[in-house]
């Protein structure tokens, strides 16, 4: 594990932190014994409660989910009314920012300046070739003008407007054969993955452009996404660097595989048009009722049974906690990032505000993941694209096998959130000796 002495600055941080840590308990406790039981006790009950609130909401139809969904304004409104009641709302309120402080100092601290995602320069393509659909994301290719721009630019640009089924892959491939020394979609991330497994076949150079819906692989390489138009700038001023690809059995996948819940969700014909109602009409049968999938997954030689839903990614999200789910911190760490969850009781719900591993969840990692059903056939969600696929599913990683052109200016990727460890953080204040410093 690569190590680095750590600056004053960062032992001085790291003893602020635990100082803030320890003023917000004293804090607590100090405060006159009933006060800070019940600021312990009354937040703990309602964290329970919220959870089990939200788990109702999602499991239950009708008046039961009505009924969840008033738990859990019920149990935030409680508890703001009791704390002011009691006179120790503003007590509550310092210790919350104490201990924000203190998150916030300590995981300064333990961050570190490495390059994450490191670029090299890129020369100029002669033969860009770029897919661009014209449907995707509302029509931002129209509305950018993105075609005009990038033919401007010396790009060949084949538009997917015409009437019926259009073979990308077959379009792709005899731009290759024209000479092609770069391809490009401005599309969905089903397209992006797609016209990314051939140019790794072809060691070609792949241009994201983020015109889709949600443009979770353009947010991950740290791209605009509020005018995908700025993407275009790489082909005459880019930096090139290499990530993993994903796959499942033959198909590449950028984001990830979903199985159970998710999948059977996507795979409704609803589902495009009427997102968020199409969730919440399914969400209860595949939770709790007859069609509640139970899945297996492997990774390594550690196996989780009884899964509802899974999740196989390329390149883990976030840390492993919830909190961290939202974004891939890096591309290019050779291993597959695993989510498996069971969510069929409230008691499940509950078990989530661990916010690790539990009976609910499982975060894994590895370079191969195999998964199996009591069903010869499920369906899976791959970057968003609804399949049915025989079962065992082996999906893979293939480290840097994809290079990726960006542009040299471009929002770029936020750091990603130091997770604390108690031990670490002590060291770094108090330790004589040099602190590991990990990185990724």
């Amino acid at each position: 594990m690569p190590t680095s002495t750590p600056t004053g600055k960062q032992r001085w941080l790291a003893r602020l932190a635990l100082l803030a840590f320890l003023a917000a308990l004293l804090l607590i406790i100090g405060a006159g014994g009933f006060a800070g039981a019940f600021l312990l006790v009354t937040g703990t009950i309602t964290a329970v409660l919220l959870l089990a609130g939200l788990w109702w909401f999602l499991a239950k139809r009708g008046v039961e989910r009505s009924l969840g969904l008033g738990l859990a304004i019920l149990a935030v409104g409680t508890l703001i009314y009791l704390y002011a009641r009691e006179d120790v709302l503003v007590l509550a309120l310092v210790a919350i920012v104490l201990f924000a402080a203190g998150g916030a100092a300590a995981r300064l601290a333990l961050d570190n300046d490495d390059d994450w995602m490191p670029t090299t320069d890129a020369p100029r393509a002669a033969h860009p070739f770029i897919v661009m659909n014209p449907h995707s994301g509302g029509g931002k290719v129209v509305k950018f003008d993105l075609q005009a721009k990038a033919e401007a630019l010396g790009a060949e640009v084949a538009l997917l407007d015409g009437p019926g089924y259009v073979d990308v892959a077959a379009l792709v491939r005899a731009a290759i054969t024209r000479g092609a020394d770069l391809l490009g979609v401005a599309g969905g991330d089903g397209t992006q993955a797609l016209v990314a497994g051939i140019a790794a076949a072809h060691d070609l150079p792949f241009l994201v452009i983020s015109a889709g819906t949600r443009n979770h692989f353009a947010l991950d390489l740290g791209l605009d996404r509020d005018d995908p138009s700025t993407c275009l700038a790489a082909l005459s001023d880019g930096v090139e660097v290499r990530v993993d690809l994903g796959m499942l059995e033959d198909r590449p996948f950028v984001n990830n595989a979903s199985f159970g819940a998710y999948a059977e969700i996507v795979q409704s014909p609803q589902y495009r048009d009427h997102k968020e109602g199409t969730i919440l009409s399914m969400l209860p049968d595949l939770l709790t009722g007859k069609n509640a999938e139970k899945l297996s997954v492997q990774v390594g030689n550690t196996k989780v049974e009884g899964s509802q839903a899974i999740l196989v990614s390329n390149n883990p999200y976030g840390s492993g906690r919830l909190i961290d789910m939202g974004r891939r911190n890096r591309l290019n760490q050779a291993v597959l990032g695993v989510v498996a969850g069971r969510l069929d009781s409230a008691a499940h719900a509950v078990d989530l505000i661990r916010r690790d591993q539990g009976q609910s969840l499982s975060v894994l990692a590895g370079r191969e993941v195999l998964i199996n059903a009591d069903t010869p056939q499920i369906p899976v969600g791959v970057d968003g694209e609804a399949l049915t696929v025989s079962t065992p599913v082996h999906c893979t990683i293939r480290p840097g096998a994809l290079r990726v052109r960006l542009p040299r200016h471009r929002p770029g990727v936020p750091r990603p959130k130091t997770r604390i460890e108690w031990d670490r953080l002590w060291r770094l204040a108090f330790g004589r000796t040099a602190d590991p410093v990990r990185t990724a």
